[in-house]
């Protein structure tokens, strides 16, 4: 599957409109089937659903867009200690691609999380995707931690709701200039922001 898809590894300021209108296009396509209100943040051309990503992987086959990984430096805190991290989010695969291997090789972000000099690579996947997070925990690239609960700040400030939500998710973790030893133990992580 490797072979037959080319990655395009670009920072935001790298896309063009017409970048943002076929991920757009692609999110709504990918995300619309696990519910409608999941493809509602990717109206016209807008490609991002709450924090907008600094660096993306976007990997392309003959079809158009296959698979995409968001990356945003930030500092998150577990039961109040500091830590930066990269946060990996807006992980998709085109459906007609799911179960072929594509997964692995995301892999191709490793080298810009090494560039970027953070210690952990961080995301928080729902437990509806318990098979996903299972397969990236098998290759020791990724930690998968349950048991951790996330606050987020919601995308906009909206009147019937509070500023900010609590997920009980999955946990993953990418050693990148430290090992996961020196990850902070701890049962709370606060994303101060919203997610990616």
């Amino acid at each position: 599957m490797r072979s037959q898809v080319r990655w395009k590894l670009c920072w935001e300021n790298e896309l063009q409109l017409s970048d943002h209108i076929e991920l757009a296009e692609f999110f709504r396509r990918t995300y619309g089937p696990t519910g409608a209100f999941n493809a509602k943040p990717f109206q016209g051309s807008r490609s991002w659903a709450g924090a907008r990503p600094e660096f993306r992987a976007i990997a392309y086959d003959s079809s158009g867009v296959a698979a995409h990984m968001g990356l945003l430096r930030r500092f998150i805190k577990i039961d109040g200690s500091d830590l930066l991290v990269a946060e990996l989010g807006l992980y998709a695969i085109r459906p007609d691609l799911e179960g072929l291997g594509l997964s692995s090789s995301f892999r191709v972000v490793l080298p810009v999380l090494q560039e970027l000099g953070v210690p952990f690579g961080f995301g928080t996947v729902r437990p509806a995707l318990h098979n996903l997070v299972a397969r990236f925990g098998r290759g020791g690239l990724v930690i998968v931690k349950s048991g951790i609960r996330v606050r987020s700040t919601l995308q906009e400030a909206l009147l019937d709701k509070p500023p900010t939500r609590i997920d009980d998710a999955f946990v993953l973790v990418v050693p990148v200039g430290r090992p996961i030893s020196d990850w902070p133990e701890g049962e709370m992580i606060d994303r101060n922001g919203p997610e990616l």
